[in-house]
């Protein structure tokens, strides 16, 4: 009785807390509304109030949740805050934030290559990783394929680019301008020296000699594939407790990396873009919708119980703009959700170079944007040509925050364009960046489970409470 009337208190002020929260947010987002985007004038002591009231009520939420999630959302509100008010102070927060990208950065290489090595070698059947594999591609081609039709075809019904005055004279001394060929392009896939892509982030080169790994040793006499097999299954579940180890820092390196991006470029960025970013949070908007969520209903996927277990890897994405940041936790959730470790340990690292739905998307945009903003239109068949240039030379850049400028600008050269419109993306680059890496996450997450129910072994979710308790599957390490 006492424990059920103590459960019932407990609900209400978590309601309670949840309805003051809604309320504030309401209250922020009507008076910041009509003044930042209808240019009401409204006394600055309001819009202070409104500030002070969402950082109370979401920090007392975040207190009474006690989740990491909430933490860093309310991270990311206080980073804005502080960028606003205090911007001179945000601009040295900068290094918290890169010291947690870097740390994030770390687990990426053991952690890919002991995922794929375990995915491949630790199958009795190769038959069904080459069936794994082919399936896998399909899926990532069509989607993305698809999302290059809908990025160049919102770009084109916005023409968001049209009738914007260049800059005269761009600072180009920070950008790279060197034209890849299609030769170099495809050689830069194969790794020369695995040392080497590891130092340099090369993820494409790392995933490539980790899949011949795998294979190689799947090969061997049983002998020697034991005792490789378990040094990377152990492997994996250090980097695991690793990352766990490490998302302790996530909300101060998320505020941080907020809290720089704002004092930097201000909230009044929107403004002289907004044509273009809205353009392309319309176009993901409607991929997510449009593709992602029949074909999840399509492979009969739980979407409400989905949504909560990416929710905390997707909103590390968006506040970090790096895909891999929230590797580590979506092939976590993925596992709780009831995709076999194998599946997950083979189709993610796979997707994170060949499933980048969101960067995709954003690229045959921005490089149509280009072209409208240099007042050189592209005909329909040199905007497909330039979309599959892209899709190549894509592939692999999700560990980079913001690397898809260089793809762009590698692609824009290519094409004769000048790279001055480039520039006026880097303003809102930050902004655009977390919108598709999100996409990307999402993305990737619903690969895993659309393979694993094509191979018809998707299983019953865990409970969230078990995240972190992922029972071993057969073949795999377990604590003796």
């Amino acid at each position: 009785m006492a424990a059920g009337i103590k459960k019932h208190a407990s609900m209400i002020k978590q309601n309670s807390s949840l309805l003051a929260l809604a309320l504030a947010a309401g209250f922020f987002l009507l008076l910041n509304g009509l003044a930042l985007g209808l240019g009401v004038a409204l006394p600055t002591a309001l819009l202070d109030f409104s500030w002070v009231a969402l950082l109370l009520t979401f920090g007392y939420y975040t207190w009474q949740k006690k989740s990491l999630t909430t933490t860093i959302l309310f991270a990311m509100i206080a980073g804005i805050a502080i960028g606003k008010y205090f911007p001179d102070f945000a601009a040295q927060l900068n290094i918290l934030s890169k010291i947690f990208l870097l740390l994030i950065k770390s687990i990426i290489a053991p952690l890919l290559f002991s995922t794929l090595v375990v995915g491949i070698a630790g199958h009795s059947d190769l038959k069904q990783v080459g069936r794994m594999g082919w399936k896998s591609l399909l899926y990532f081609e069509v989607v993305t394929t698809i999302a290059l039709a809908i990025g160049l075809i919102a770009i084109n019904i916005s023409r968001a680019g049209v009738g914007i005055v260049l800059p005269e004279h761009p600072d180009t001394s920070s950008l790279p301008t060197t034209k890849q060929s299609l030769s170099q392009v495809i050689l830069h896939i194969f790794p020369e020296n695995i040392a080497k892509s590891i130092a340099e982030g090369q993820v494409l080169q790392i995933v490539v000699f980790s899949i011949l790994f795998g294979i190689g040793l799947s090969l061997v006499a049983p002998k020697h594939k034991k005792t490789m097999l378990d040094f990377c299954e152990s492997l994996s579940e250090v980097m695991f407790k690793y990352t766990k180890v490490i998302m302790y820092f996530a909300p101060i390196g998320v505020g941080a990396a907020m809290a720089y991006t704002v004092g930097h470029m201000g909230l009044g960025v929107l403004k002289n873009l907004f044509a273009l970013l809205g353009t392309l949070y319309v176009a993901l908007i409607v991929f997510l919708v449009g593709v992602l969520l029949p074909v999840a209903l399509i492979a009969r996927i739980n979407i409400r119980e989905f949504v909560r277990r990416i929710i905390e890897p997707v909103s590390i994405a968006f506040a970090t703009t790096s895909s891999e940041s929230a590797l580590p936790k979506a092939m976590r959730a993925m596992e709780n959700f009831g995709v076999p470790r194998k599946i997950v340990s083979f189709v993610m690292p796979m997707g994170y170079s060949f499933n980048l739905d969101g960067t995709t998307l954003y690229l045959s945009l921005a490089a149509v944007f280009v072209s409208q903003a240099a007042g050189k239109p592209l005909s329909v068949e040199q905007q497909i040509v330039m979309a599959l240039t892209l899709m190549l030379t894509s592939k692999g850049v999700a560990g980079v925050p913001r690397a898809s400028l260089v793809i762009l600008l590698g692609t824009v050269a290519q094409f004769d364009l000048p790279v001055e419109p480039v520039f006026l993306i880097l303003g809102i680059d930050e902004l655009m960046d977390m919108a598709r890496t999100s996409v990307n996450v999402v993305g990737n997450c619903l690969a895993t489970t659309v393979v694993a129910r094509w191979e018809g072994e998707l299983g019953e979710p865990q409970p969230m409470e078990n995240m972190d308790k992922v029972a071993p599957e057969e073949g795999y390490a377990t604590d003796k």
